[in-house]
Order: C-alpha cells, then structure tokens, then sequence
C-alpha cells in the first residue's frame, strides 16, 4: 500500500508540473500578445482574423501584412480561446525567434509567415507527444515529424500544440493531465475528438489552420461538431513519420494525418503546400504525388452517389435532413445524383473494426495504460479486454436475442491467431474491391453521406462509440474522405428528435438521442468521399457543397 501511494503520488506530482507547464504557456502568450498591443495600438486584429488563409497567406508574401501582425494576432486569440475551451496544451515559445528569423531569410513559401498549430501526438522538436498518458510526460521529440518539417520549409510556423483524448481511441477530448477541451459553440457541448484541441482551437479563431489525425473519425468529429472543415486523405497520401498512433502496428483500420480549417480552398492551400518535393525526399515511403490542379480546379458536372443512412446508426432529423438539402442543391447545380445502397455495416463495424483494432483480445490497448492513473472512458472496453474468452462467449450467447449489439462487440473482442489475422485483412480486402467494384459500376465520381452531429454534451462520446459507424467506414476502406458544414439543427428537427427510437432501440439508440437534444442553432456537416488517392477530387467536390 505505501509503495502504491509513493507511485500514485510521484504520477500526481508529473501531471502537477505539466499544469504548471500549461499554465506558464498561457502566461507567455498573453505576456507576447500584450507587448505587441502597446506597441502595435493601431493593427486591426479583427480584420486579420477574418481574411481567410489562401488571402492572408498571399499577404504575407507579398509583404503587404507584416509577419508580427499576424502572428501576434493570432496568439492572442488563441490565449483567449484556450481560457474559455482548455484547448491549447503548450506554447511553443521558438516560434517567436522563427518569426524572427522568417523576416530576415526572406524565403518566400506557399504557408510563409502562417501560424499554424499542431494536434499533442504529431512530433515537435522538443516538446512532448503525450497522447494524455502521464509516461509520455518529460520525454520530448528528439526531432520534427515529417508532415511538421515540410511546413516549416514552406515557412509555416507552428506555434501551439493542443489537447487529445488519452489514447487518441475516443472522439471526445479529455485526460487526466490538461482535463476536458470544451466546444467553442457550446461549454457543455463536446469539441470532438481525438483531434478535439484543434477543433476547439479553429471552430473558435484561435487558428487559421491545424493539423491533425484520423483513425476513426478523429479530424472529422471535431469539425463537424465545431463547424469547421477536414480532410482525412488515403491513409499514406501524406507522411505519418513522426506522428504517435492509439493502436500501433494495427493495419485493419488505416490512420490518416490531415488539415483543418474554417473553409476548403484553405484545405486545399495546405495540401498544395505539404505534397512537394521535400515530403516525398523525407519520407520515401510516400508516393511522388504532386498537388493535382487540373482534378482540383475542373468545372465538369459530378456523377454523385448519396445515401441518408447506414442502417446501423440511425441518423437524427438534422443529419438525414442535412444530405436532403444538399443532394437537391446539387441536382439544381447540374449534377447526377445517385442512391448508394450500403450493405452489411453492422458486420464491417464487429469484425473488421473493433476485432481489427483489437485483434490481440485488447492486451495492447490495455498495456498503454499500465500505471495510469485514469483509465479512460472506456470502461466497457478495459472490462472485455481483462475478460477470459470463455466468460466473453458465455456473455456473447445469453444476451444475443434480447441485446444484439453487445452481444457482438462481446465476441469481437476476442484474441485471434496468427492465421484468424491475416484472414480478416483478406477479407477487408475483398469488402474493398467490392465497395470499388459497386461504385464502378454506378460511374461515380464522388460520394455524398451523413456525418454524425450535432457535437454531443460533454461526457457522452465515451457512451456512444457504436456511433463512429459514418466515419469508420472510410478508414477501413482507406477512402479520402472531408467534412463540410451545411446546416445547423432547427427547432422542426428538435420536435422530430422526440420520436427517434434508432434501429436496435436499446440504451446505445436511446443514449444518443439525449446527447443531442437541445441543439438548435448548432452546425450539422455531411461527409464528402472520393476514390484512393483523388483528394483533389475530393475537395473539389467538397468546395462545390461549400459554395452551395
């Protein structure tokens, strides 16, 4: 008991001083800002933060807005938006002599002189990549990622890191050592996760472009739900060199790093700025492929595939309304939609997905958390995984008629063999072709689908994790995929949430509908998809439901 306590109170006495560490970064922001202030009364912050990036950053370059204009401004609104949300976990206090040092070489790249922040699992030279796990305190990167270095090249400075959820494997934002990140929108709405920092920190001006990951949802979530926009791209579309993972080694469901911004062409700006020579010398795993202009900027009508529903979560009123809206506004623009018809999501969902990621029975997952002081808010999860497999069938059976889908998140978390293992990603292989071969044979261009929304209340995510059906789908297939917000919900989608019972009408459907109600006024997205490889397809279609 006293050796427990000495651990517990050596843990407590870490995450002390990496508060502290949080709360010195604020300081120093707010110390930078208000210097700039009293120098620089007459610099019209307001109007620096409504130009959107591809203008700022021509700006810059052309020297017609001084690189400390914005970068000050910048830091101040982000001081601003971290005391209101908790987003921002470290101030990278050398982007100040990078500034400096900007000015003087005076080379000129495509992100010159843009402030930039940067998700808590992507590497930055000297500082922590903690993933909310109190281990990883202390043991800063010996170097940059490889996605950070390319920004740099383009003269980005990154300036700020922000906060996840511990682990990454949740889409809210909470850990034990910098606590809950709140919605800008909303206090008592969650800002998404696992890039949930980010959100906060865009959806509230803090930043006018971040970088973050995806392995389930983590850039979509907290775009939809902060009214923002994301591009998860093919999973090795850009360098994930540097870059820490929730579940390492695990290849069933692919993870993606990606931007975040408040509009597409800023997206699309950042994608041009990272696919150059220097990512693809960095990391020569990353196929050659330049920035696609033409694909990008074609004017040609889109053939469009829509579906309202994956038939496993039901979507809500402002969801199913929300791809309506927007397949109508895109018939009147002169393109062909046409219905999608998803098959077997329940079974991509239990076997590919949740066996997938957790092929070893959990045992990995569960070993992150050895000697952690919060477990997560999983509970579900870190109970099956401690379970023997005989008690998981015995639970798996009795509850299958009356409680279909515990029964097979049961069963799925199980350990495989070897051989179980490489059958499953065979399998997803085969689901692939398939899902390709059905598109091919429609002559789709794009997708349009539901994006799960609005955010949630705080605390719920880890309730609803059946939820990441809409967004899961495209990791497994390994899809581009982007978020754009279309609406927000309306007081005729709250009258009609009263009737919503969801497809398996147990706890999780009824659970659901409580975590949005009460939502009016708040943003709801759709998710726009394109074939492997095709982000600029993918954006040119998202640019085109932006604009409409």
């Amino acid at each position: 008991l006293l050796l427990r306590w000495r651990r517990r109170r050596r843990l407590w006495k870490k995450v002390k001083e990496a508060r502290q560490r949080q709360e010195r970064s604020l300081v120093q922001m707010e110390a930078a800002a208000h210097r700039f202030r009293e120098q620089h009364p007459s610099v019209n912050m307001t109007s620096i933060l409504s130009l959107p990036l591809p203008e700022l950053a021509q700006k810059l370059r052309d020297g017609s807005l001084p690189l400390e204009h914005v970068f000050y401004t910048y830091v101040s609104k982000a001081v601003q938006i971290t005391i209101e949300t908790n987003c921002i976990t470290e101030y990278l206090q050398e982007s100040e002599s990078e500034l400096k040092k900007a000015k003087l070489t005076g080379k000129h790249g495509l992100l010159y002189g843009v402030p930039v922040s940067i998700k808590d699992s992507i590497d930055c030279q000297g500082h922590d990549s903690t993933l909310g796990f109190i281990k990883n305190l202390n043991k800063p990167a010996a170097e940059d990622s490889v996605v950070v270095q390319v920004l740099r090249r383009q003269g980005a400075i990154p300036f700020v890191k922000t906060n996840v959820p511990q682990s990454l494997i949740s889409y809210d934002c909470k850990n034990l050592i910098f606590g809950q990140t709140f919605n800008p929108l909303l206090y008592t709405r969650s800002p998404g996760g696992s890039s949930g920092g980010e959100g906060a920190l865009l959806g509230g001006y803090g930043s006018i472009l971040g970088l973050g990951t995806d392995v389930g949802g983590s850039l979509r979530f907290p775009a939809a739900f902060c009214g923002i926009c994301a591009l998860k791209p093919t999973g090795n579309r850009l360098s994930k060199k540097g870059i820490m993972n929730g579940v390492l080694g695990q290849k069933a469901v692919v993870a993606a790093v990606g931007p975040m911004a408040k509009d597409v062409e800023s997206l699309a700006l950042c994608m041009r700025a990272l696919l150059c020579e220097d990512m693809f010398n960095l990391d020569s795993t990353v196929p050659p492929l330049p920035f696609n202009e033409e694909m990008y900027s074609s004017m040609q009508p889109l053939r469009i595939g829509y579906y309202e529903t994956d038939f496993f979560t039901m979507p809500n009123p402002a969801m199913r309304r929300a791809v309506r809206e927007m397949k109508q506004l895109l018939e009147d623009a002169g393109h062909t939609l046409v219905p999608f018809e998803l098959m077997n999501v329940d079974y991509l969902m239990f076997n590919f997905c949740l066996r997938g990621m957790f092929a070893d029975g959990g045992a990995s997952f569960l070993k992150k958390f050895q000697g952690e002081l919060e477990k997560s808010s999983m509970k579900m999860l870190f109970w099956l995984a401690k379970s023997p497999d005989w008690l998981k069938t015995l639970l798996s059976w009795i509850t299958k008629p009356f409680m279909p889908r515990f029964s097979h998140i049961v069963r799925s978390v199980r350990a495989n063999t070897v051989d179980e293992v490489w059958s499953l990603h065979h399998e997803i292989e085969d689901f692939c072709h398939q899902f390709i071969a059905q598109w091919k044979k429609l002559n789709l261009d794009v997708m349009l689908c539901p994006m799960l929304g609005p955010a949630p209340r705080i605390g719920y995510p880890g309730k609803l994790s059946v939820a990441v059906s809409y967004t899961m789908l495209y990791n497994v297939l390994d899809f581009p995929t982007g978020v754009v917000p279309v609406t927000m919900v309306t007081e005729e989608d709250e009258e009609e949430l009263k009737g919503y019972q969801g497809y398996f009408k147990d706890w999780w459907d009824r659970t659901l509908a409580k975590a949005v109600r009460d939502s009016v006024g708040l943003p709801v997205a759709v998710q726009c998809v394109a074939l492997p490889w095709q982000e600029e397809l993918c954006l040119r279609f998202m640019k085109e439901v932006e604009t409409l």
